[in-house]
């Protein structure tokens, strides 16, 4: 069994990513900090998800077209090794994200115009000491900025008894929330068994809380107050990753994840004073993987994956985001060009959960029958 491999192996299905729960993109991932000797990586990712529904016969009927967008995904990292007890490691991603339009006119659809989209990157610096060969601790800061905007539109959102062809209540609503920054931080640990490559890692990822810069309209004309700001807080979250080899070139892997996006509420002052809700409808949710590497010669190696995202308590969800849970199949494959470079790829599918768009808790249109796939690509260099 050789360690450098089965290090790798559990990095296989991380490759690619698509829908998890809340907006996760990239997870929060620290595993280059147990990655041998000097190691720097670069990861590529495109998302190609397929969500569509129909409006219920008793608002008109009709399908919504396709409402998910696809989305690239970039990230990258270095680690070093000060000496044999202590490495440092700087990981930049993308950790959240949303990108939903609903095709259509405003006034002949239930939903046309409707959207969200949410940017984010992060920086983030990490310091891992080893206190003995079984334990070690880790942490470090996050710098995270996170930007984001939202489109009301379509017969959905207009006052009770309003006639098609005609748009009021928050039909036309937009929302755009500028980019912030603010710092959080990273604490776990790890106990590890070299000579069977067992591995358990325990990761804590702080919230932050961000200030955004708003302005929202309705129709044209602005309803929030010069200078308004919306506070939104990102969740904090847990990660809890392992793998213990269990033959010869063989290495199971998984992981677990816990996000706490009920404290992730959008309500800006315009918004919720109009309408006495806000803009986001999340719960708090589990992510779940598990997975076998092979080794099947000096330069392949390959994995094969599969997991789950929890759903809601019911299957009302904002249209903004209109699917609840999810499961996966991944497989993945590595070629170790030489003993520095490695190139490795994967491909993911998703099944999307059913759902049913429920603007202000109303069901309007359910979503059934949704996927997404998932490629991605990484390079990894040793030195």
């Amino acid at each position: 069994m050789k360690t450098r491999f089965l290090t790798v192996a559990a990095l296989l299905a991380s490759t690619v990513s698509a829908q998890a729960v809340g907006l996760d993109r990239a997870g929060q991932r620290v595993g280059i900090l147990f990655e041998t000797g000097n190691h720097a990586e670069l990861t590529f990712s495109y998302t190609d998800p397929s969500i569509s529904g129909n409006a219920y016969p008793a608002f008109g009927g009709g399908a919504t077209g396709n409402v998910g967008q696809a989305f690239r995904g970039l990230s990258g990292g270095i680690k070093y090794d000060l000496n044999d007890q202590l490495s440092l490691a700087f990981i930049a991603d993308e950790p959240y994200g949303a990108d939903t339009l609903y095709p259509g006119s405003s006034t002949t659809t239930i939903l046309g115009t409707t959207g969200a989209t949410v940017d984010s990157y992060a920086l983030t610096a990490l310091a891992n000491y080893r206190l003995d060969s079984n334990w070690s601790v880790h942490g470090g800061l996050r710098y995270q900025e996170i930007s984001a905007g939202v489109t009301l539109g379509g017969l959905a959102f207009n006052a009770p008894g309003t006639a098609p062809g005609t748009a009021n209540g928050v039909n036309g609503y937009s929302g755009t929330f500028g980019s912030d920054g603010a710092v959080g931080y990273v604490i776990g640990g790890a106990y590890e068994i070299p000579d069977i490559a067992l591995r358990v890692a325990v990761t804590y990822n702080s919230s932050t809380s961000h200030d955004l810069a708003t302005r929202e309209t309705i129709r044209g004309a602005q309803i929030s107050a010069p200078g308004a700001i919306t506070e939104v807080d990102t969740p904090e979250s847990l990660n809890i990753a392992f793998q213990t080899g269990v033959a010869k070139d063989t290495l199971v892997f998984g992981s677990l994840r816990y996000a706490r996006y009920s404290d992730t509420v959008v309500s800006p002052a315009g918004f919720s004073g109009a309408t006495g809700n806000a803009l986001t409808d999340l719960e708090d949710g589990f992510d779940f993987d598990i997975g076998v590497g092979r080794r099947f010669s000096e330069q392949w190696s390959g994995s094969v994956s599969v997991g789950f995202s929890t759903k809601g308590d019911d299957d009302f969800v904002s249209p903004l985001a209109p699917t609840n849970g999810s499961k996966f199949i991944a497989v993945g494959a590595k070629y170790d060009v030489n003993d520095s470079f490695a190139i490795s790829g994967g491909v993911r599918y998703t099944s999307l959960g059913d759902a049913v768009a429920s603007p202000g808790g109303r069901g309007v249109a359910p979503f059934e029958g949704n996927d997404a796939v998932s490629v991605g690509l990484k390079l990894a260099y040793k030195f």
